[in-house]
């Protein structure tokens, strides 16, 4: 390469410079379907397109004041050196609030204010550590056991602390499994010893199985540990653990809402999760807890509220939607029914009927904004499933805030991401874990709480998590 290193020579590429490229020469030489590459019979895709206008418009009683967007964000790092296996997690979760009315006063200006757009965002951040491989809670214990001690303290501990919400997250995880205003007095959790797997209502303390002898957690019930392994760096068990703190921080944001401003502030708020509405791996019966949930808020909350959806920024369907806008088969302004002829063509499934049944408490559509973004956004219905093994409810008049959920989508466009909407992107911001210097200070954090800083503590030994 023709740089020159302070030494004088040349630059010499890097092996792992040419991987892409030789992945995707190999690629090119291979035949395989991908379902999302190709559009076939365009006039039977016509037929599922509705126009923004037929959706109805949003009165100016319905139009939504503010956003508040959710997003999580996780990272792995090896905290010893030496020891590559000794591996440490973080995940946190944010929740940023935007004044939508100081957003359209700013449309307005011919400069955009910038202090005006700083007091119309608020943000809260929850964030969790914990070793995740190679290090455990306590001496005597296997990975499954450390992860769910951890989980279980992490909960007790962690507050989503935002103007007078001021909740553990077990506390958040109770509720989710009871009505608003009436938090479950126990959870079911199924015992993780083998050969026992017995079925116990558990309460917030805790309990011993009378089978076993065990300690019984209630954070058990999201079979978190269940993913993890002793070898690996259990990134994927980490993902399952952001999502399910995301929903309980949507959980506890709407509950805020619904208990202290059930009349003014919960109707003229829309709530935004980055992803979909959906919970996958071994937490994903919370999806019908999360579905019941929000429809039992629905049932005594004014007008069409809670206003909830998810904004998809990655997947198949995306990759999908972004193809029919780029073949002007969706035009601004419509909107795609993703029916199951719709779903067997993105997925590829053997059964595209029940797609989503096990995992999403909301059903997906493709939206061309006016100014040619192509958003995916999933709303959850007030009755019914949104999916089941019929096809579940796939006519957009089944979703009665979805004209609300599109005006606001509409109204808040951004240029920071592809397809971005402005809640998202401050969400994300707060999210985010920065790359180079934010992960030199998470491998400080993780190395202090295992005690792996100190010369008095053995190489490999980690200490309690405090």
């Amino acid at each position: 390469m023709p740089y020159e290193t302070i030494g004088g020579a040349h630059e010499l590429a890097s092996r792992l410079s040419h991987s892409m490229a030789a992945v995707k020469a190999i690629a090119d030489q291979r035949t395989f379907h991908v379902p999302a590459e190709t559009i076939h019979d365009p006039d039977a895709i016509r037929k599922r397109i509705r126009q923004r206008s037929d959706l109805g418009v949003s009165s100016s009683q319905e139009r939504l004041l503010s956003a508040l967007a959710i997003d999580g964000s996780y990272v792995v790092e090896q905290v010893r050196d030496g020891l590559p296996s000794v591996m440490y997690g973080f995940a946190q979760a944010a929740a940023a609030f935007l004044d939508l009315n100081v957003l359209e006063s700013q449309r307005a200006e011919q400069f955009v204010d910038p202090y005006q757009i700083e007091r119309a965002v608020n943000t809260a951040l929850v964030t969790l550590d914990l070793p995740v491989a190679g290090a455990y809670t306590r001496p005597g214990v296997d990975i499954a056991t450390s992860w769910r001690e951890a989980i279980n303290a992490l909960f007790r501990q962690k507050k989503i602390d935002v103007n007078r919400l001021d909740q553990p997250l077990l506390d958040l995880l109770f509720m989710l499994h009871g009505v608003p205003g009436t938090p479950a007095a126990t959870v079911p959790v199924n015992c993780p010893t083998p050969n026992c797997s017995k079925d116990v209502p558990v309460p917030p303390a805790g309990l011993i199985c009378d089978a076993c002898g065990i300690d019984l957690f209630p954070t058990d019930v999201l079979r978190i540990h269940e993913e993890v392994g002793e070898e690996g760096s259990n990134q994927s068990a980490l993902g399952r653990l952001m999502s399910v703190v995301e929903l309980l921080v949507l959980v506890g944001l709407t509950t805020l809402l619904w208990e202290q401003s059930r009349q003014k502030a919960l109707p003229t708020t829309l709530f935004i999760v980055d992803g979909p509405l959906a919970v996958f791996g071994t937490p994903a019966k919370l999806r019908g807890r999360a579905l019941e949930y929000f429809q039992n808020m629905g049932s005594s909350a004014p007008g069409r509220a809670p206003y909830i959806c998810g904004i998809e920024k990655s997947g198949a369907l995306v990759d999908y939607a972004r193809q029919l806008a780029r073949h002007d088969i969706l035009q601004p302004g419509e909107l795609l029914v993703c029916d199951e002829e719709i779903i067997a063509r993105v997925v590829n499934a053997n059964n595209a009927r029940a797609y989503g049944k096990e995992t999403y408490w909301g059903r997906k559509f493709v939206y061309r904004a006016p100014d040619g973004r192509v958003v995916v956004p999933t709303v959850p219905p007030p009755t019914g499933a949104p999916y089941d093994a019929s096809g579940g409810q796939a006519d957009p008049a089944s979703y009665p805030t979805l004209s609300a959920i599109l005006d606001v989508i509409d109204r808040t466009g951004s240029s920071m991401y592809v397809d971005g909407i402005i809640p998202v992107a401050a969400a994300h911001g707060k999210a985010a874990f920065p790359i180079g210097v934010g992960t030199d200070v998470l491998r400080l954090v993780a190395t202090k709480r295992l005690g792996l800083d100190s010369p008095a503590g053995e190489p490999g030994q980690a200490r309690p998590t405090p």
